[in-house]
């Protein structure tokens, strides 16, 4: 879409006719492509694409003093007439190795020319009426400057001073598009009086890794997806403190780090001030919920965090701080890869808006060897080359609403590169795909030429699909938390390899745990459609059907009538319709149909022709919010819109509300607007229509997000038309016919919104730092990080079959430690808390009691039966109401201001509506009651295949005439639209009430006997007593808990003697089991009440029935358990509870399989008369045993005294005569030793005797 723009010089005034809306710039700093995010107050370019010619050369001729001129490379700009300003306070830092530039982050170059720019604001604050600030940054080269200016006024219309004309020399429009715009510029200046005493102040969000916590570099990529384990070291420190020592603590690998800045002021001095004022951010994170609920558990969950300040790690002069930031854990959950993150304010400091952001987690990136990230899709491209967009026409985005992470954009000429980004387009990058350009023609596929050009791009929830020529390739990203493993794809895989592909089509929405996708054939196959599925893994599987598309004439008889109802009867034109497209939203059960015409449907076989459309347009594609609201793009880059469920199409643009709203952008020189301009894309967000733009200026490309004003548009093109000026006296006045039909809307009495919404939330604060300052260290920001994490873990397994005593998940992390609060908030008052922090149990709890706004909610969830009633407020414009009398009685007052209701499935809702009159403030009060009609669903598991429809609520004459201002810009008033699903909410399960069932059973067996080994999480119940189950509905959102009190079939699906050898039984055994129907002696148990099911042949219990009885018959696999020690035998039964066809009271099917402890079994007739048997053979035989003993002691003791007697003599005897025999041998021995001895005592002393001899000869020498 190229524009051409001309100014209109208006005196007197500055201010009127703004509106906030955000500036988005896109940068390239070390190799980054970046949408800078600005809020300024600005308006949007016209549409003359003749006047855009030359345009660009008088740019940078002929600057006046009262222009004004910015360089984008430091985004400050400089003024020389009235009102001089700077627009950007801070520069952008380009760090080394980095290739993002932050979004919303600006640093400063030094102290010193901080100092100097304050006081550049001061005196700019003193000159002008207002400033304005901008965030610029060059796609191509950072170091050249480029022009532009911008600029706002923040005087009151009563305050109208003389002021030249600002921006580019451009040719005038004509006087009365002068005048259109002064008119606007009168209408909107009244609302604008709550802003002008506020800063204009946005919230700016990184993300940071848990080791660049407090460093002011940039952010990071959400890439990691595993928890920390360097949590845990710290809660070991805490040896006074209400943990569980014993629990593991870990924590996520991001911080989201929080900052905000106001125009013309420092962001570092504001965050200061705010703190220092008592300001908090508030972050609330909303993870959505994922495709395959078969594999993770559906929930709708948030969690509520406060922001905890944290000072700089850069050097500082100052004793306590010069720059800080508020720190929060990005907090990640399993089977979840989008989130939103929204930030407020505790409502102290300065006033600044909530604003939203999109983090998302991107698995198409993979970490190398020196610790960089890089694509697995292909490598990114640094050079934004204006070939690239600049006369190209705009293409569909494509994606899986609500539930893709990354989204892709192709489109650009002769390049098989895509914009890829992960923050909806808040930042992007360019990536070159990794494929190889294949080009397979043949005879039954016919190609007419090559080209590398992506055309076709679809993003899922793990997967993208694109499409080059006829070919399809599709890349699963690495997801953890959706695969618990690496399933990425390592390269591009093409698909349908068989096939010549024309088109691939997506399908907004999944279902049944699965995504889906289309592609349409040419060739040999032409007029097949492959239908494929997207499985878990994120691959897909592929089914071809057959389909026709057939022209036929435009209808004639339409001419004059915004819409014509086709039943067969009209005249036609020669003019042929040609289908394009089809659309259809599930919510509405609207299906357009799409070309050179546009036919609508609610019934897909009565359809209704909007001639308002023109036939000479054919429509490119249409773009869907699925809340009510449809943009329609043609070939020739219009833009027109519906609002569903009228028959009139606007054209938003080119339009004459299009150019008195341009008209005032270029007042303001916004940056979102250039005279050379293209759409790349056109998308809703939020509700909110967004066109993705390439602008070129002065020879400098960049691609920006900017908003696109439905509303104000339609309020322009709405007073253009609607103006009447008369002549008064001697000056002509102004006067509006507002078609409106009342002056005021407000809904009331909305009931609290959980109940309804399934929001469960979760609230966490920060553990108070025992320091005077009241800043965060490490530490303290490690341990926040570790509780918000057990916090989502305890959610996480809140699933035990076993109710416990208190319904609330947090109930176990604090259970042991309540009664020690005082002990614990004792210390923390004496500065005595282990590690300096003190951990307040108060502050980790989930919220049940949230009340509800003045909106309705996002989605409303209806069970069987159940209603949603709230009433809204109208007042009424001028006198409408009137009473009618018949034969002579007055009647109540009747409005004439109506209120319709449009129901998407009537046969499932049903809708009342009551007025109520106050005629004494003009005013009528509408209660409308939504109710379920208890046949459209049959029954299903909690949150499991709801059926989509929706309820449309539009006060008669309001489409498009009706606008609310807010500080945010106008909104639309008198059309509703609700989505509804009907069948079970997600959030509800059946729990065994195992307290009330003890309680129960204990007073109606009169005892009660546990097991031998008390396990507290399972006790037993004996075999002999009547068994007694309850049941709870528990309400996980609501925090609810009642006794179920429907009909439910209990079964016994499994078991085994110990919990090691538990087996699951077959459908056949389940039915022997646990039928009474069944005559193989196979039954466990039975009920006194026998109530048989007509379908599945079970017993059908209720909280009435008389109990269980276990009878363990001779078949059955509890029969004749062997004991394994001397207690009675016990058996693990694994028992399904389910609702299923026996229960009409609610659309869900509650199932519950739990683990009853059984102990006391009997023993079989066989193995107890075995028993019997040995047990008597081995008494009888001890008794036996006894009498012989006791018969024979006598004989025994005599024969023993015998036996003593001889042994004794025998013993006698023989040592008697071994004694004789030795005693001769002592005897002759001892002789023998005496003569020897007396021998050797001779020869000895013979021997001295010749001694001494020889010592008398031996000589003296």
């Amino acid at each position: 879409m190229s524009s051409g723009v001309e100014p209109v010089a208006v005196q007197g005034m500055e201010r009127g006719g703004q509106e906030r809306v955000l500036d988005e710039k896109v940068s390239r700093i070390g190799g980054k492509v970046k949408i800078e995010e600005v809020l300024t107050y600005m308006a949007a370019p016209a549409g003359n694409e003749e006047k855009v010619q030359g345009e660009e050369s008088s740019l940078g001729e002929g600057r006046s003093k009262g222009e004004e001129r910015v360089s984008k490379k430091k985004g400050r700009g400089s003024g020389r007439g009235q009102g001089e300003e700077q627009a950007g306070d801070k520069q952008l830092v380009k760090g080394q190795g980095k290739r993002r530039v932050d979004k919303g982050r600006v640093e400063e170059q030094g102290r010193d020319k901080q100092r100097k720019q304050s006081r550049e604001q001061a005196l700019s604050e003193k000159r002008g009426r207002g400033q304005g600030k901008r965030r610029s940054v060059e796609v191509r080269d950072p170091d050249r400057e480029r022009g532009g200016a911008s600029s706002s006024g923040s005087s009151r219309a009563s305050r109208c001073p003389a002021m030249s004309p600002v921006g580019p020399a451009w040719p005038r429009l004509r006087i009365l598009w002068v005048l259109w715009a002064l008119l606007a510029v009168l209408l909107s200046s009244w609302r604008l009086w709550a802003n002008e005493d506020n800063q204009e102040c946005t919230w700016q969000v990184v993300l940071n890794k848990f080791e660049t916590v407090g460093k002011n570099d940039g952010s990071d990529r959400f890439f990691d997806q595993e928890p920390l384990e360097t949590v845990d070291n710290l809660f070991g420190l805490l040896v006074d403190a209400p943990i569980d020592p014993d629990e593991s603590y870990l924590g996520f690998p991001y911080y989201l780090k929080i900052n905000y800045s106001c125009r013309g002021e420092s962001s570092e001095a504001l965050v200061r001030k705010g703190h220092l004022t008592g300001l908090k951010p508030m972050v609330m994170v909303t993870f959505q919920s994922p495709v395959n609920f078969n594999r993770w558990k559906l929930d709708h969950l948030q969690i509520q965090m406060e922001a905890a300040p944290f000072r700089s790690k850069n050097q500082c002069r100052a004793e306590e701080v010069c720059v800080m930031s508020w720190y929060t854990p990005m907090p990640l959950k399993n089977g979840s890869v989008v989130m939103r993150v929204d930030v407020s304010s505790n409502s102290l400091g300065p006033f600044i808006p909530n604003k939203r952001f999109q983090v998302n987690i991107n698995g198409f990136l993979q970490r190398q060897q020196n610790n960089k990230l890089q694509f697995t899709v292909g490598h990114e491209l640094l050079n934004l080359k204006p070939r690239y967009f600049v006369n190209v026409s705009s293409r569909p985005l494509w994606y899986t609403v609500d539930q893709a992470p990354v989204l892709i954009l192709g489109g650009i000429p002769d390049e098989k590169s895509i914009l890829l980004t992960d923050t909806s387009f808040e930042d992007f990058f360019l990536v070159e795909l990794s494929i190889d350009s294949c080009w397979v023609g043949s005879f039954y596929c016919p190609q007419a030429s090559f080209t590398a050009t992506i055309y076709d791009t679809i993003a899922t929830e793990s997967t993208l699909f694109i499409r080059q020529n006829q070919l399809v390739y599709y890349f699963t990203g690495t997801y953890t938390t959706l695969h618990e493993s690496n399933h990425g794809s390592g390269s591009w895989v093409r698909v349908l390899a068989t096939e010549c592909i024309k088109k691939l089509c997506p399908v907004h929405f999944h279902s049944n745990g699965s995504e889906y996708i289309m592609a349409l054939t040419i060739g040999k196959n032409e007029g097949y459609v492959h239908f494929g599925t997207i499985t878990g893994k994120g691959r897909g599987c592929w089914q071809p059907n057959l389909t026709a598309v057939s022209t036929v004439p435009l209808p004639w008889s339409a001419r004059g009538l915004e819409f014509l109802m086709i039943l067969g009867t009209e005249s036609y034109t020669s003019f042929s319709m040609v289908p394009k497209g089809m659309s259809y939203n599930p919510y509405t059960n609207l299906l357009f149909i799409w070309g050179n015409f546009l036919l609508q449907s609610h019934s897909t076989e009565n359809f209704v022709y909007l001639a308002d459309f023109p036939k000479e347009l054919s429509i490119k594609y249409l773009v869907n919010s699925f809340r009510g609201d449809t943009a329609i793009v043609t070939e020739t880059e219009e833009i027109w819109y519906l609002l569903e469920g009228s028959y009139r199409v606007y054209k938003l643009y080119p339009s004459r509300g299009w150019e008195v709203y341009i008209s005032l952008q270029v007042m303001h020189q916004s940056s979102l607007y250039a005279p050379n301009e293209t759409m790349v894309t056109l998308f809703y967000e939020d509700s909110n229509l967004y066109q993705l733009m390439y602008l070129l200026n002065n020879r400098q490309g960049q691609i920006v997000k900017r908003l696109m004003p439905v509303e104000q548009l339609l309020m322009y093109q709405q007073l253009s038309n609607r103006y009447l000026l008369q002549q008064q006296g001697s000056h002509m006045t102004l006067s509006f016919r507002n078609v409106c039909p009342f002056t005021v809307m407000r809904l009331q009495n909305l009931p609290n919104p959980q109940r309804y919404t399934r929001q469960e939330r979760y609230r966490a604060q920060p553990p108070r730092v025992l320091e005077p300052s009241g800043f965060h260290t490490e530490n303290s920001l490690a341990l926040y990080q570790g509780l918000v994490y057990y916090l989502l873990w305890l959610h996480s397994k809140y699933d035990k079959p076993y109710a416990d005593p208190v319904h609330d998940s947090t109930w176990h992390w604090w259970k042991n430690k309540k009664q020690d609060q005082d002990y614990y908030f004792y210390l923390a008052s004496n500065w005595r808390s282990a590690g300096n922090v003190h951990i307040d149990m108060m502050s980790y709890k989930k919220l049940y009691d949230l009340k509800a706004g003045n909106q309705l909610p996002e989605r409303i969830f209806l069970d069987k039966g159940t209603s949603y009633r709230f009433s809204i407020f109208l007042t009424v414009r001028g006198r409408s109401f009137k009473s009618e009398s018949e034969h002579g009685l007055t009647f109540p007052l009747r409005s004439q201001l109506g209120l319709g209701l449009g129901l998407a499935d009537p046969s499932c809702i049903h809708a009342v509506v009551k007025q109520k009159i106050f005629i004494n403030r003009n005013s009528a009060l509408f209660w409308v009651t939504l109710s379920d009609k208890s046949f459209c669903f049959d029954q299903g598991i909690s949150g499991h295949h709801l059926v989509k429809t929706s309820v449309t609520i539009k006060v008669v004459g309001s489409a498009g005439h009706c606008f609310q201002n807010t500080m945010q810009g106008p909104r639309m008033q008198g059309n509703l639209m609700v989505p509804v699903l009907i069948g079970c909410p997600p959030g509800k399960r059946l729990a065994f009430d195992i307290t009330y069932t003890l309680e129960y059973n204990r007073l109606q067996n009169k005892h009660y006997f546990d097991c031998v080994h008390v396990n507290r999480e399972m006790p037993c119940f004996h075999f002999r007593d009547t068994f007694y189950p309850f049941f709870l509905i528990q309400d996980m959102v609501t925090g609810d808990s009642g006794s179920f009190k429907g009909s439910y079939v209990l079964k016994v699906v499994g078991g085994g003697p110990n919990l090691d050898n538990i087996r699951e039984y077959s459908e056949e055994e389940i039915y022997r089991f646990n039928s009474p129907l069944d005559n193989t002696k196979s039954l466990i148990w039975t009920t006194k009440n026998t109530t048989i099911a007509k379908d599945s042949a079970f017993n059908v219990m209720s909280h009435q029935s008389l109990g269980i009885k276990w009878l363990c018959l001779q078949n059955s696999p509890c029969h004749d358990t062997v004991p394994h020690s001397i207690f009675a035998p016990e058996f693990f039964f694994k028992v399904l509870v389910s609702n299923r066809g026996v229960d009409k009271s609610t659309y869900c099917d509650y199932q519950l399989t739990f683990l009853l402890h059984i102990h006391g079994l009997p023993l079989s007739a066989r193995r107890s008369f075995f028993i019997l048997m040995v047990s008597i053979s081995i008494f009888l035989s001890l008794v036996i045993l006894y009498i012989i003993f006791c018969l024979l002691l006598p004989l025994m003791v005599k024969t023993c005294k015998f036996l003593r007697w001889k042994i004794n003599n025998i013993i006698t005897s023989e040592f008697y005569y071994t004694h004789s025999s030795s005693s001769r041998v002592l005897s002759s021995t001892s002789e023998t030793r005496s003569s020897v001895s007396s021998r050797g005592s001779f020869q000895v002393a013979e021997k001295n005797k010749a001694e001494p001899e020889k010592i008398g000869k031996k000589p003296l020498t």
